[in-house]
C-alpha cells in the first residue's frame, strides 16, 4: 500500500458498550461486516488483564484484545477485498478456527466491536477510515439486552455475567465518553443508520454483503 490514494475500500468503525446493539445494527446496514470480537486474546494468554480486586479476567479492557491483528485485517480488506479472520468462541475463550472473509468490490464495510474506537486514530492515519460511530442508549436497557444475549449464548458462567453486567451498567456513560474521546461519534440507532447509509450502505434492509467461508 503506497498511499491513502491507493485505497479503494474504507471502513466504518462501529463501537459502543457491550449489549448496545452494534451487531444487529451493522447487519441492518447492508454493508459487509468484520466482527472485531474475533480478535480477542485466548484465555491462556499471560498478558490478559484482571478486574481490579477480583480474579475475573477483564474482557472489557482493550488489553484483552489484539488490536494489531484487527488493524492488519482491516488493511487487507481495504487493499484487496479479502482477508482471513479467526473464529473466536467466547464461551471457551479461544480461537477455534479461521475463515476467509471476502467483501468483493464493496467501497465501504463495517468493523464492529467494543474496542473499535481504540483503532480510530490508526485507521485514520492509514487513510482507511470512512466514519467512526459509538452506539449509545439507556444503561438499564443495555444491561438487560446484554444479559439475555450472554445467557442465551452461554458466553460465561452466570455469576460472572451478573458481576460483569452490574459493573458495566454503572460504567456505561464513562465507556461512551471514553470512546467519544477516541474519535467515535456518539449516536442513537437512527442516527447511526443514517450515517452508515451516507457512508455507502447499498440497502438499509438487506443483509450483509460479505461472505464468510472456511479456510
Amino acid at each position: 500500500m503506497s498511499s491513502s490514494q491507493s485505497i479503494q475500500t474504507r471502513v466504518v468503525l462501529l463501537a459502543g458498550p457491550s449489549g448496545s446493539g452494534k451487531s444487529s445494527l451493522a447487519e441492518r446496514s447492508g454493508l459487509p461486516l468484520l466482527r472485531l470480537d474475533d480478535f480477542y486474546k485466548e484465555g491462556d494468554d499471560p498478558t490478559l488483564p484482571q478486574v481490579p480486586g477480583s480474579a475475573d479476567i477483564d474482557w472489557d479492557s482493550p488489553a484483552s484484545w489484539d488490536a494489531d491483528a484487527a488493524v492488519g485485517a482491516i488493511q487487507e480488506l481495504c487493499r484487496t477485498g479479502r482477508t482471513t479472520v479467526p473464529v473466536y468462541d467466547l464461551s471457551a475463550s479461544a480461537r477455534v478456527d479461521r475463515e476467509a472473509l471476502d467483501i468483493g468490490p464493496a467501497p465501504v464495510f463495517v468493523a464492529e466491536g467494543i474496542f473499535a474506537a481504540d483503532i480510530v486514530r490508526r485507521c485514520q492515519e492509514l487513510g482507511l477510515l470512512a466514519d467512526a460511530l459509538c452506539l449509545r442508549g439507556r444503561p438499564s436497557t443495555t444491561f438487560r439486552r446484554r444479559l439475555m444475549r450472554d445467557l442465551r449464548e452461554g458466553r460465561k458462567s452466570v455469576p460472572f455475567l451478573l458481576r460483569r453486567g452490574w459493573r458495566l451498567m454503572r460504567a456505561e456513560r464513562g465507556i461512551v465518553a471514553r470512546q467519544s474521546a477516541l474519535g467515535a461519534c456518539p449516536c442513537d440507532k437512527q442516527e447511526a443508520l443514517a450515517r452508515l447509509a451516507a457512508a455507502g450502505a447499498p440497502s438499509m434492509s438487506a443483509g450483509p454483503v460479505g461472505t464468510v467461508r472456511p479456510v
